[in-house]
């Protein structure tokens, strides 16, 4: 890579982009849980407290999301505001294909976290086999961008199955599950500082972690205190997690500082 972006060869897979996702800083990680937390509540929002129904939730949010993704690839670079709310689309659509398996057709949740740890799989294999990297500092190409849209989405599907299964598959509670996923996020941290694991492995496991910690805060807030949450209901925990996550959007609108400056740009 020459001394910008715009130096760089195109790539094959589409048209060279600055890069389209942001930084790994703290504030990526917080509006990511706020994120997954989002998805939870307002999946079962959708589908509980306003009746709808799984298939016309799946339905209503999948048009949203495809909707969104048309617009973010539209984008030549990384603009916050879209970029968030797909993450938080995708969050509540990966949250539905999981409750579809499980609930509507029965699938087991030890079958549906195996099933999507598969693809999930899969899908680093094909994007690493395509691109020879996974790293997020490259998405810069339409291809590179697919793969990346694809991956995360398999993340929430798994992530959500994997949290049912230890929070209710395992009789574990909410609260329980929330220090546990927390706990394995933690150790993920000091391996990669302290033990050198690979950068791109530990981001990939902490991005997995990160959805079964934030349903489980979301399930813990919104639950009844019969199942062992605090009851807050899903539109209280709904609203005060959406109005979180648009106050640090514009924050980092404003500011720009998780914006991938060019000299990290794979």
């Amino acid at each position: 890579m020459g001394n910008s972006i715009s130096d760089a060869t195109t790539l094959s897979g589409g048209r060279q982009l600055l890069n389209k996702v942001p930084e790994i800083t703290i504030f990526f990680w917080i509006i990511k849980i706020l994120a997954t937390t989002v998805g939870e509540t307002a999946a079962d929002f959708l589908n509980a407290d306003l009746n709808l129904g799984l298939t016309n939730t799946t339905y209503i949010m999948s048009g949203l999301l495809l909707l969104t993704l048309f617009f973010q690839f539209k984008l030549n670079k990384y603009v916050p505001a879209i970029y968030w709310l797909t993450v938080v689309l995708i969050s509540v659509v990966g949250t539905l294909i999981t409750d579809n398996l499980v609930d509507n057709l029965g699938v087991a949740l030890e079958t549906t976290t195996v099933i999507f740890a598969f693809l999930l799989l899969a899908t680093f294999w094909a994007w690493y086999a395509s691109q020879k990297t996974l790293s997020i500092h490259s998405i810069h190409t339409t291809k590179r961008e697919a793969f990346y849209w694809l991956t995360i989405l398999f993340t929430f599907a798994l992530g959500t199955a994997a949290g049912d299964l230890v929070a209710e598959g395992l009789n574990l509670g909410y609260w329980v599950s929330v220090i546990l996923f927390a706990v394995l996020i933690g150790a993920v941290t000091i391996a990669h500082y302290r033990f050198k694991l690979n950068a791109v492995l530990a981001f990939w496991i902490a991005y997995i972690l990160t959805r079964p910690l934030g349903a489980s805060i979301g399930d813990y807030l919104s639950q009844p205190r019969d199942d062992g949450g605090l009851e807050l209901g899903t539109i209280i925990t709904s609203v005060i997690f959406l109005v979180t996550i648009l106050c640090l959007v514009v924050y980092l609108t404003k500011t720009r500082k998780d914006v991938i400056p060019l000299n990290l740009q794979d």
